[in-house]
């Protein structure tokens, strides 16, 4: 007997000698992680355990407890017995875990020979109970092969292996092939007519159990002759059938076997009509599960452009592994003026009406980025898109435009987990950006009105962009999860794509059950476009988060296009510009920064308004409070104007900046 302590924290177990020596391994082979015990448990005890330590943290039990089989490292299973205790915080949340393993064999034996049961019987009823049981759980046909070939219908059988052929196209697929060197070339694709015993019960419908090895010879002499060196004393063919139609055979050889009896026939019988039932869920599954996967891969981009100023990573790591194909999907959207749309999201299901639902929402987000819409305008007419869908599933995205001149960063959140900011020495922390209801259920509720976070890059800076099966952890909620991805991050690789593969690895270590799709954007370091920069912001009336926005973008554009020394000038223009568009119309204000091309940078200010009133200059009051905005424009910008654009004007002026090398 031996004692653990399994911090759910961290994720460390730690095990004293005396269960190292339960589950019959070398200290050196473990690492403190749960999974080295991995080896030692079989797959459907390991699946059983997991369910129910899952359960009980999440039903609030504070114990739990349950026998278990465990593989020694001679090959020999042996009963053993698990207790926990569960200890949880003051909010509920689980903590540690503390119990004993011990050996249980001689109970287990003693408790049977006190009730004097039957062992031959209650042992094959019971391998058919836990074989039906751990059944369930398989979900892929590789899975049911590996659960028959690890114990309970071999073991507890007598059986030495196993063969197993698949109805492909008319023809018998041989996808489990017995024991080693036991493969008859011409083998692997064989006719429902051929004399061979899969083919006979294929054909007949018929359990074939063969009673010795002479039968055996007698009845299959084109067989025979192959495996005759291999012991085989005695073997039982099973048709495997499934809603009335044979989906292919399993046969069970045995080697120190002679004869049936009646009762070992029919659980034969009971299993193999088991085993059929989980091979067509688990054949329908693998299809499904293709044709998402398919689906999926198809409407993710399949090249990522090169973004001018910036690093790209993005990965998409599906759930193979017992869970369906999700919705989460990435993509990069060029917009104009050098500035670029990173999208992440995850729509609701694991299916393929997820896949699909995805593919149709990137198209539409992608559409209304290219078509130059504000990020909030993107992400409402995302929501109404999804709404009049004729689909009951709603999706979480964030979808970020960055231009990687200045570093501004315009983010807009539908109930996504945040991103995190990655710096340059390595830290990485939260970045906060206010968020709205997802896409699907803002516009069912009418609340569509997105807001706009901006922030600032600075170079070497990167932005993790990820779905929540990054940091989905069992027992551990998604601000725990960010916490523990932050320092993942910090100790990752610096080289970006490096960094994704780590993240990837890291899931597929930690088992997770979900799709995980990532994003990182990293900007590059000293990249000022001599020409060609362009940021545009939408000002609505009353909105001062618009206004302090539209201010921050100026600001940041006149660092990153190397007009510091004319900074204070040109801030307080285009605040003036914009002061007087909200002041003196109807409408909001359309702000647009550009580089103008010639044979001097020329900074562009413009501000667009929907009335076509023109501006004229006056004399300030005698309050001296207002009529000196058109004057301050006119004398600190080097030239200005106004343009007619249909229903409105553009109040435009230009400054002159010192050339910059490109590096």
């Amino acid at each position: 007997m031996g004692t653990f302590d399994w911090d759910l924290d961290t994720g460390l177990l730690d095990v004293d000698a005396g269960a190292l020596a339960v589950f019959d391994m070398d200290p050196a082979d473990f690492d403190g992680r749960p999974t080295s015990l991995g080896p030692r448990v079989t797959p459907d005890e390991g699946r059983r355990l997991d369910a129910m330590v899952t359960q009980a943290l999440k039903d609030g039990s504070t114990h739990y407890g349950a026998y278990f089989r465990v593989r020694r490292r001679d090959g020999q299973l042996r009963w053993t017995h698990t207790q926990g205790i569960i200890r949880r915080d003051e909010t509920g949340r689980p903590r540690r875990i503390i119990g004993i393993v011990r050996d249980a064999a001689r109970e287990l034996a003693d408790s049977a020979a006190r009730l004097g049961l039957d062992e031959e019987r209650r042992r094959r009823t019971s391998v058919v109970e836990s074989t039906t049981a751990a059944l369930a759980h398989a979900r892929t046909v590789q899975d049911i092969i590996d659960l028959l070939n690890d114990s309970h219908g071999l073991a507890h059988f007598g059986a030495t292996s196993l063969v197993m052929g698949l109805m492909e196209s008319g023809r018998i697929h041989l996808v489990a092939e017995g024991p080693q060197g036991a493969f008859v070339p011409g083998t692997r694709f064989t006719r429902v007519d051929e004399e061979y015993p899969m083919s006979e019960v294929v054909r007949t419908l018929t359990p074939r159990f063969i009673e010795s090895a002479e039968e055996f010879a007698e009845s299959y002499p084109v067989l025979w002759p192959h495996i005759s060196g291999l012991g085989i004393t005695a073997a039982a063919y099973l048709p495997l059938i499934a809603q009335a139609r044979p989906i292919g055979a399993l046969g069970l050889l045995y080697s120190d076997k002679n004869g049936f009896t009646d009762d070992e026939r029919n659980v034969l019988v009971a299993l193999g009509s088991s085993i059929a039932q989980s091979l067509q869920r688990a054949m329908l599954f693998e299809q499904e599960h293709d044709l998402a996967e398919g689906l999926q891969q198809a409407m993710l981009p399949r090249r990522i452009p090169d973004v001018p100023g910036a690093h790209i990573a993005v990965r998409y790591r599906s759930a193979r592994l017992g869970q369906d194909i999700g919705g989460d999907w990435y993509d990069i959207i060029p917009l104009p003026g050098g500035r670029v749309g990173a999208v992440i999201g995850d729509v609701q299901g694991h299916d393929t009406h997820a896949a699909a639902v995805m593919g149709q929402l990137r198209i539409v987000l992608r559409a209304y980025a290219a078509e130059g819409h504000t990020p909030a305008t993107v992400m409402a007419r995302a929501s109404v898109f999804l709404h009049e869908l004729d689909t009951d599933r709603f999706a979480t995205c964030t979808y970020v435009e960055a231009d990687p001149t200045t570093g501004v960063v315009q983010a807009v959140r539908a109930g996504h987990v945040e991103p995190l900011l990655q710096d340059t020495d390595g830290s990485c922390r939260r970045l906060p950006v206010e968020g709205g209801l997802p896409l699907g259920l803002s516009a069912e509720f009418g609340r569509l009105d997105y807001p706009v976070t901006t922030r600032e890059m600075d170079p070497g800076q990167t932005l993790l962009l990820y779905t929540d099966g990054l940091v989905e952890r069992p027992g551990v909620d998604l601000d725990e999860g960010a916490m523990w991805l932050s320092a993942l991050v910090r100790r990752g690789p610096r080289d970006l794509q490096e960094l994704a593969d780590h993240l990837c690895e890291e899931v597929d270590d930690r088992g997770g059950d979900d799709d995980v799709a990532i994003l990182l954007l990293r900007r590059k370091g000293a990249y000022f476009p001599q020409t060609g920069g362009r940021l545009q912001q939408h000002v609505a009336q009353n909105d001062p988060e618009a206004l302090s926005s539209a201010r921050h973008m100026v600001r940041a554009a006149v660092r990153a296009w190397g007009a510091r020394e004319r900074a204070d000038e040109i801030e307080l223009v285009a605040d003036e510009l914009i002061t007087n568009a909200l002041m003196h119309t109807d409408g909001g204000a359309i702000v647009t920064l550009r580089m103008l091309a010639g044979p001097e940078r020329r900074l562009r200010v413009e501000v667009e308004d929907r009335s076509s009133a023109l501006p004229r200059r006056r004399e300030a009051g005698d309050s001296g409070v207002s009529g000196r905005g058109l004057l301050l424009v006119d004398r600190l910008a080097d030239v200005w104007g106004v343009d007619s654009r249909g229903s409105g004007k553009c109040v435009w002026c230009e400054f002159m900046v010192p050339n910059q090398s490109v590096n």
